[in-house]
C-alpha cells in the first residue's frame, strides 16, 4: 500500500488538537452553487459529467474514447456515533471518519458529549474523472463543504454548502469536497460519480496545523 494514502479509518483520538478555521456557511442557492455544480430536482433526469482520460504526450486521445468507463452509484450514508461522524459510501464501497463535533482527544465515540452544532473535519479530495451527486433520500438539510479546483488549496478557499433538503447537489469534476454531513444523527444519499473514481487528497491537520470548522445549523 502507499505509504501516502489516507487511512480513513481510525480512533478520534489518534488525531491531535489543532486550532479551528471557521468555514462560512453559505446557503445553496442556484446563484450561490455555480462555479461549484448545481442543484438537481430529479437525480432520474441527470447526467453527470466523465471527464475523457488524458493524453500521455502530444498525440490526441481519439474522439469517443477514453470516457466509456460510465458511472456508480449507491447510497452514501451519514451517521453520527458520539461526537464522531462516519460515512459510508456503497457505490465505492469506502468507508470513513469524516470528523468530530468536539476537540478528537475528547471525542467519544460512545456518546456525545456536547453539541452537534459542527463538524471538525480534517480532510478534503476531488476527482478528475467525473462530477459527483448527493440527493438526499430522506429529504433533511445537509452540508458539503466545498472550494474550487487547483491543488493550491487552502483553508481560506473552503465553504460550507447549506442544503435545504429539497433537491440534491451536484458537484463538477476537480471540485475540492467531503461527504455530506447531515444535519440530523443519520441520513442517506443517492451517490452518483464516475466509476473511474480517481481521488486526490489534502490532510487538511498535517498539511496546514488546523481543522475546519464547519458550520451544520443556519444562525
Amino acid at each position: 500500500m502507499d505509504a501516502q494514502a489516507p487511512q480513513y479509518i481510525f480512533d478520534a483520538a489518534e488525531k491531535p488538537s489543532l486550532p479551528l478555521h471557521e468555514v462560512p456557511l453559505v446557503v445553496a442557492t442556484e446563484e450561490t452553487v455555480k462555479g461549484y455544480g448545481c442543484l438537481v430536482d430529479d437525480p432520474d433526469a441527470f447526467e453527470i459529467e466523465i471527464v475523457q482520460w488524458p493524453a500521455q504526450g502530444w498525440r490526441k486521445v481519439d474522439a469517443g474514447t477514453g470516457d466509456e468507463a460510465g458511472y456508480v452509484e449507491g447510497i452514501f450514508h451519514g451517521n453520527w456515533k458520539g461526537d464522531v461522524l462516519y460515512g459510508s459510501n456503497e457505490a465505492v464501497k469506502g468507508h470513513y471518519v469524516l470528523g468530530w463535533s468536539q476537540d478528537p482527544q475528547q471525542a467519544s465515540a460512545e456518546a456525545a458529549t456536547g453539541p452537534r452544532d459542527k463538524v471538525l473535519l480534517w480532510h478534503m479530495n476531488y476527482h478528475p474523472d467525473g462530477g459527483q451527486l448527493f440527493f438526499p433520500l430522506d429529504k433533511k438539510p445537509f452540508v458539503v463543504p466545498v472550494a474550487l479546483p487547483g491543488d493550491n488549496l487552502t483553508p481560506e478557499k473552503v465553504i460550507a454548502l447549506w442544503c435545504d433538503g429539497a433537491k440534491g447537489l451536484y458537484i463538477h469534476p476537480n471540485i475540492w469536497h467531503e461527504g455530506i454531513f447531515p444535519a440530523e444523527d443519520n441520513q442517506r444519499f443517492l451517490d452518483r460519480q464516475g466509476r473511474v473514481h480517481a481521488r486526490v487528497s489534502c490532510d487538511i491537520g498535517a498539511e496546514f496545523g488546523v481543522y475546519l470548522s464547519v458550520p451544520l445549523c443556519r444562525s
